[in-house]
């Protein structure tokens, strides 16, 4: 059974920065492509970043991107978000996922999730 813990999620001001992190198991973690995604209030699932291999293979929304940086530690199943420069906008709740992809009207489905980590940024 797949399972997916996030954590490090907290209030921060704008400029600060958080680390999240994920603990997988009961999957085949160093062969999966794994995501972070967040929902913000009132609005679907965005895509945030996703790591292909270990960190060479990484892909960012260009919201985020030269700000968060997504990592993996193969010999503890676990997935990492480092937040940098956060802004007001970055609100949401994070959530660690796999097998993620787009339905036709564009929103973003994942078939795995974790329970997710609020991250809100406000003064």
């Amino acid at each position: 059974e797949v399972h997916l813990v996030e954590s490090g999620g907290g209030l921060v001001q704008p400029g600060g920065s958080l680390r999240l992190s994920c603990a997988a198991s009961g999957f085949s973690f160093s062969t999966n492509v794994m995501n972070w995604v967040r929902q913000a209030p009132g609005k679907g699932l965005e895509w945030v970043s996703s790591i292909v291999g270990s960190d060479e293979g990484t892909s960012y929304a260009p919201s985020v991107k030269d700000r968060f940086t997504i990592s993996r530690d193969f010999a503890k199943n676990m997935l990492f978000l480092q937040m940098y420069s956060l802004k007001p906008e970055d609100t949401a709740v994070y959530y660690c996922a796999k097998d993620c992809r787009y339905a036709s009207d564009y929103s973003l489905f994942c078939d795995y999730r974790g329970q997710g980590t609020q991250v809100t940024v406000s003064s």
